[in-house]
């Protein structure tokens, strides 16, 4: 099994977060998704190092605080593979992070970005959008103002969420 490590963060402005729709790339696995801004760790970053730098990379905006909700756990299961495999499909732990602090402000203009297109999105209407089904539960829990969490997500290899666990209790299966 593959294992990645990566960063998210939703960047809030009043009621609106900011999205990113992954339609640049052809095969991406987010393809046609809506996700916060971030990705995955290089050689030798801790978490932060990684947030400021993808942040940076998908928007020119360097950060001035955040948040960090909780490490969320993605497993894609490969078709055939039995429950309890793990020698095959994809782990990746997840940093979850949110913030309203951009230094110097957030700029009016959206940056162009090579990951896809960035848009503002009312809060109550991020819900209405192509979202993964897990992202559902970590957005409701961010809206709850949950402390801290560890989410695991179980998907099967067509996008399907099999399975999801919130701080080792099962909440779909």
């Amino acid at each position: 099994m593959k294992t990645e490590l990566s960063t998210l963060c939703y960047i809030r402005n009043n009621d609106k977060y900011l999205m990113l729709h992954r339609i640049s790339k052809d095969r991406d696995v987010n393809k046609d998704k809506w996700i916060g801004v971030g990705g995955h760790f290089l050689p030798g970053e801790s978490p932060e190092e990684c947030l400021l730098r993808e942040v940076k990379e998908e928007t020119g905006w360097t950060l001035d605080g955040w948040r960090f909700h909780g490490i969320v756990t993605f497993v894609l299961k490969n078709d055939n593979e039995p429950e309890s495999a793990s020698e095959s499909g994809l782990t990746e732990y997840m940093y979850l992070y949110t913030t309203e602090e951009v230094n110097g402000g957030i700029p009016e203009t959206l940056p162009e970005c090579d990951e896809g297109k960035l848009e503002w999105v009312p809060v109550a209407d991020v819900m209405n959008l192509n979202l993964w089904e897990g992202d559902r539960i970590f957005f409701r829990l961010m809206e709850e103002d949950v402390p801290f969490f560890s989410l695991k997500l179980v998907y099967a290899s067509d996008g399907t969420l099999l399975s999801a666990v919130l701080d080792g209790k099962t909440i779909l299966k």
